[in-house]
């Protein structure tokens, strides 16, 4: 397979050119689900809802959102496919197998979607590509496979684990490139400096490609200014098949994946979120023949952009997933997530333990900080005035007051507590 310049795809396709191709692809994809998956018959009929209904994309919030846990029970209820697939079983090329058990059914694309995300992250024709994820029951390790080949370049698949054996073929034959988790390419370079290896020196790895896992920031330092290895992430959602966003080489955000159409939305009502806002990344598969799957809510939270990037692809761009709907507490109508949170504070060295709080007062949320100091010395006012601004850049909204308490004050050990009651 020769390289392909994935950009000549819809990327850099006008937005208005975009938002009707997505918009016809997603009647097309409803229409389909509808007439051909009892499931999302099920779902439509119970709510009075029609393809025909479906005009434009703001008419989704229409539409439930369809989680992993309803996905399960749609499998028993209609084994083995929930009543999603959308062509007669004996078209099915494979079936790849997730944990619930969930069974996803799949077609090989003409066109491999983790494709475009390679070539964003510069993969091409003379890279030697070790893939790590596994090739057992996962989709994870054939797809990420095929992408790679998609744009011409060489295939290792090491799959997981045997980080010695991962080591000897990386020096053996000159790997220049990477695919799989932060950690596990982490876990390869301290153990080559272990073994007395200069990784630097005596590796050619040179890029990598991260999923499964966020690249912290501080990694991807590591990664970059002491390694030289060139790093880029791809969002990618087991229950949808694919790709769903992916960093091209100014690394502001992941763009959207055309295949998609993405929501943001807040969790509990599935309504759409402005710029900016932080709530949970929803997709509708619209270039998926065999699987009927309609707004599929991820769980995980996120805000996108709408700033056209200088790469010239002009999707919109995901800022990353700060963390899970399950982990983040709305207040005044804006997310308080937890892991965004622990990472604020983390950077506030005078802190040494912390509770963020929400109660109720008078019909209105209030927010609060109890903080624990490493030194009661420190400059308290200055401390406060920082916090009051740091707090809700990160966070999106204010904290109402601040209280420094004495040390072992703090007796539960979460960091972020909703007491509200709504009798």
């Amino acid at each position: 397979m020769g390289e392909r310049n994935f950009f000549d795809d819809l990327e850099g396709m006008d937005r208005k050119e975009r938002e009707a191709y997505q918009l016809e692809k997603l009647k097309e994809q409803i229409k389909r689900a509808y007439e051909n998956s009892p499931a999302i018959r099920d779902i439509f009929d119970g709510k009075g809802i029609k393809p025909e209904d479906v005009r434009g994309f703001e008419d989704l919030e229409k539409v439930p959102i369809i989680r992993k846990t309803d996905v399960i029970e749609l499998q028993k209820k209609y084994p083995p496919y929930g009543g999603l697939l959308t062509v007669p079983e004996e078209e099915i090329q494979r079936v790849f197998i997730t944990p619930g058990p969930i069974y996803l059914p799949h077609q090989v694309e003409e066109i491999s979607w983790f494709g475009k995300s390679f070539f964003a992250a510069g993969f091409t024709k003379g890279d030697v590509v070790i893939n790590t994820p596994t090739y057992h029951m996962s989709p994870a390790g054939l797809l990420f496979h095929e992408g790679v080949r998609a744009v011409g370049a060489t295939v290792v698949p090491t799959g997981v684990g045997n980080t010695d054996a991962q080591i000897k073929t990386m020096l053996d034959l000159k790997v220049t490139a990477y695919a799989g988790m932060p950690s596990f390419l982490m876990t390869i370079i301290k153990r080559a400096e272990e073994l007395g290896y200069n990784f630097r020196r005596d590796f050619k790895l040179r890029k990598a490609w991260f999923t499964g896992e966020m690249l912290p920031s501080s990694m991807r330092k590591v990664f970059e200014e002491e390694y030289g290895i060139d790093t880029y992430q791809c969002y990618s959602v087991t229950e949808l098949g694919g790709c769903v966003a992916y960093e091209c080489k100014e690394k502001k955000g992941m763009h959207f994946m055309d295949d998609y159409v993405i929501e943001v939305v807040d969790p509990e009502t599935g309504k759409r979120l402005k710029e900016g806002e932080i709530g949970e990344l929803v997709a509708t598969p619209i270039h998926n023949p065999c699987w009927g799957l309609v707004r599929f809510g991820t769980g995980d939270l996120t805000s996108y952009i709408t700033e056209p990037c200088p790469c010239g692809r002009t999707s919109y761009r995901i800022t990353g997933i700060v963390g899970r709907s399950t982990e983040a507490v709305k207040v005044r109508g804006m997310f308080v997530v937890k892991k965004q949170m622990e990472a604020f504070f983390a950077g506030i060295e005078e802190i040494s333990k912390y509770q963020v709080i929400v109660e109720r007062k008078e019909q209105r949320d209030e927010l609060y900080l109890k903080a624990e100091l490493k030194d009661e010395s420190v400059d308290k006012e200055n401390l406060r005035r920082r916090l009051e601004e740091e707090f809700p850049k990160n966070l999106r909204v204010r904290l109402d007051r601040i209280e420094f308490c004495e040390k072992g004050t703090l007796k539960e050990e979460d960091t972020l507590i909703d007491r509200r009651k709504w009798d």
